[in-house]
């Protein structure tokens, strides 16, 4: 990346407050994932890495594939864009007549799919994960019961999308009023939901794991019915209508077919991993599904959530027509994208089995699941950069309406995967599969700015080379410092919960504490972060 201007200049601002919406959007964020991460703990000292975990994960990963295709990805790529057109040209009446018919047929088209899922729930398993059943000519049972199992928490688990994905809809238009608390909050309820599951009803029933696949569609419940008043408290409350003709729905859909590929891609490279793994030992699902976990802490925490105000900013500035205004907000979220995920990055290869141990080597889960987990962290943390850029980087062209660009390099990015998944499952196992993901996230954020750069809607704002060197010195040294006070792995596979949580205690803030340290020394201090970003 060229440097765009003298070291010492600083990035233009594009107005105020990016980094306070993003702040409380990632702070109710994070409350939400150390939920999550509670939920998983739960989850695994319950049920480890046994073969009703990887049936249980599969369940919930193919309706969680369709919500991002359909909702979080491609309907707010297709809808907020839209909506935010429609609200500097249209009266309030009108906006509240297209909401309700945007809603009215993604209602239909989701509830008809809902249907299809669950009735050919055996064939979905088969398809997403063959090696349940030995392949597509296996019996029914299947290895260690997999099949069976996966296919039953399916129909449970299917509806989740249709509720979830209504759910999307009211966020996307509580996002596109500036009202972001809610949305950010509101996967709380599937964090609440399965941990009262597991641990109340799961004792209760004949096959334990079920309880989970419940929990799921209670809390597809919870969610939707928790945003509607404030819905209603904007005057956004409305009853879908179904008007597939109407201009407004068909442009919305014109743009979600295309975008329900390029915003996903990463879900469908990590949905790869999971077919590719059930033809593994078992357990190798609940491996890869622990560490992705871990990778999606700071992802959701910082990256989603400036993704999720960058659309809508990014959307006004369009309808506007702000380019140089766009450009700098572009510039200023690649900017904090960095400045938090590539710590972050380091740190989880660094501290890979130390977490997954504090977390997780409890109940079911052996010492083998966490060193078979840890291998897969650090691989998926190799890719938080590009997971990183293609969530900041993707608004740049959904906002300008264009989902057929990433659509093409989203293509080229799922053939890196296939080709390094197939290239690395038989020597590396499960962490292969990690590692094509990962590298398949890289090449597709470069891509999409290098795609940005050549068509001049981004432009490196000055002092970018500054910032690298700031950055890469920073990390350098929080890395050397986390190496050198942190115990060996045989010591935390030994030692105790209060001992594990008593090094953690001091190693993450410590780390955290060295990097802003280094930063600020190299002239880059608090003041200094808040007056160019805040």
């Amino acid at each position: 990346m060229s440097d765009s201007g003298s070291d010492s200049s600083e990035p233009a601002v594009p107005g105020r407050g990016l980094l306070r919406s993003g702040a409380l959007v990632g702070a109710l964020t994070f409350v939400s994932r150390i939920l999550g991460l509670v939920r998983d703990v739960v989850i695994a000292v319950l049920f480890g890495a046994r073969p009703e975990a990887d049936a249980f994960f599969v369940a919930f990963r193919i309706p969680n594939l369709f919500r991002r295709l359909f909702a979080e990805g491609a309907f707010s790529a297709g809808f907020i864009p839209v909506l935010a057109e429609f609200r500097a040209a249209r009266s309030h009446v009108e906006v509240r007549l297209f909401v309700a018919r945007v809603a009215g047929a993604l209602g239909v088209a989701l509830l008809l799919l809902t249907l299809v899922g669950m009735l050919a729930a055996p064939l979905v398993v088969g398809v997403f994960a063959p090696g349940f059943d030995g392949g597509f000519g296996g019996g029914f049972e299947g290895e260690n019961g997999r099949f069976e199992l996966a296919s039953a928490m399916l129909r449970i688990t299917f509806p989740y999308l249709l509720l979830i994905s209504l759910t999307a809809l009211c966020a996307g238009v509580l996002n596109s009023f500036g009202r972001f608390a809610i949305p950010a909050i509101t996967p709380v309820w599937l964090n609440l939901s399965l941990i009262a599951a597991a641990l109340g009803l799961a004792g209760h029933l004949e096959e334990p794991i079920m309880a989970l696949a419940w929990g799921v569609l209670f809390a597809g419940f919870l969610q939707f019915v928790f945003q509607l008043p404030a819905l209603a408290r904007i005057d956004m409350l409305v009853l879908p209508r179904v008007a597939p003709k109407d201009p407004g729905v068909k442009k919305v859909l014109n743009l979600m077919l295309p975008a329900a590929f390029g915003a996903s891609v990463s879900q469908i490279n990590l949905l790869i991993d999971t077919m590719l793994a059930s033809l593994l030992v078992a357990g190798s699902i609940s491996w890869l599904y622990y560490a992705d976990r871990l990778m999606e802490l700071p992802l959701g925490i910082f990256a989603i959530a400036l993704a999720t105000v960058l659309l809508p900013r990014l959307s006004r500035e369009h309808a506007d027509g702000e380019p140089e205004a766009f450009s700098a907000t572009l510039d200023q979220g690649l900017r904090l994208g960095l400045l938090v995920t590539v710590p972050a990055a380091a740190a989880l290869v660094v501290l890979a089995q130390p977490l997954i141990t504090t977390l997780f080597h409890y109940g079911a889960m052996g010492a083998n699941d966490v060193q078979q987990s840890a291998f897969a962290l650090m691989a998926y943390s190799l890719g938080l950069i590009g997971f990183t850029g293609v969530k900041i980087l993707a608004p740049g062209f959904f906002a300008r309406q264009d989902t057929r660009t990433p659509v093409r390099i989203a293509l080229w990015a799922m053939g890196v995967n296939v080709v390094l998944n197939l290239a690395l499952i038989l020597p590396l196992a499960h962490v292969g599969l990690a590692l094509a993901t990962s590298t398949a996230a890289l090449v597709n954020a470069g891509l999409l700015l290098r795609s940005l750069y050549r068509c001049g809607v981004w432009r490196p704002q000055p002092g970018w080379r500054g910032f690298l060197l700031r950055l890469a010195a920073a990390t350098a040294v929080m890395v050397v410092l986390l190496l050198w006070g942190a115990p060996v792995a045989s010591d935390w596979l030994t030692a105790g919960l209060q001992q594990r949580v008593f090094w953690m205690a001091l190693l993450v803030p410590g780390g955290i504490l060295a990097y802003f340290g280094i930063l600020a020394a190299l002239g880059w201090g608090p003041r200094q972060l808040l007056r160019t970003y805040l």
